[in-house]
């Protein structure tokens, strides 16, 4: 009879959260980064670390708790080490109505021939303001080349839990 309860109780368990998944996806095309400060090291060449600020626009906003995202600004740390750059930061996501998500990021971008190439974008939604204060989620951008001036489209996805 115990073992007929707890696997019940389990049972329950993992449905709940496997009902407050909510999947989300969008695109954002976002501007050349402005500003960039980078220090050499001096240890290696190529070996530099930078810090660096840049805008997003949802053109293809997602919803999280009924609310759809507009804009965003994403703060950036950058260890590059020749034709490697891994990045984290965080992104603060502004909504329709004017709550905040914020997220942090992270992923690797090689440069070969002249070309970059984001190899893998993570990210994890943490928190918020107003609707949004307690979300929480995960998922990946796949990143593309927007145009020559530098600008880049992000199309991401993932999951997230509803604040309580």
């Amino acid at each position: 009879m115990r073992k007929i309860l707890f696997l019940a109780a389990l049972l329950l368990l993992v449905s709940s959260f496997a009902e407050a998944q909510t999947k989300m996806s969008g695109v954002a095309l976002c501007a050349p980064l402005n500003p960039v400060h980078m220090i050499r090291i001096g240890d290696t060449p190529g070996h530099a670390y930078a810090v660096a600020q840049g805008t997003c626009t949802w053109t293809k906003p997602w919803e999280i708790a009924g609310l759809k995202n507009t804009e965003g600004v994403g703060t950036q740390l950058h260890e590059i080490n020749g034709e490697t750059t891994k990045v984290h930061g965080t992104f603060v996501d502004t909504m329709a109505n004017g709550d905040k998500a914020f997220y942090t990021f992270s992923f690797t971008l090689v440069t070969k021939a002249g070309k970059s190439e984001v190899v893998y974008h993570g990210w994890e939604l943490v928190g918020g303001t107003g609707k949004l204060n307690g979300a929480k989620g995960k998922g990946i951008c796949n990143a593309t080349p927007a145009g020559s001036d530098g600008s880049t489209n992000y199309a991401c996805s993932g999951e997230y839990t509803s604040p309580k």
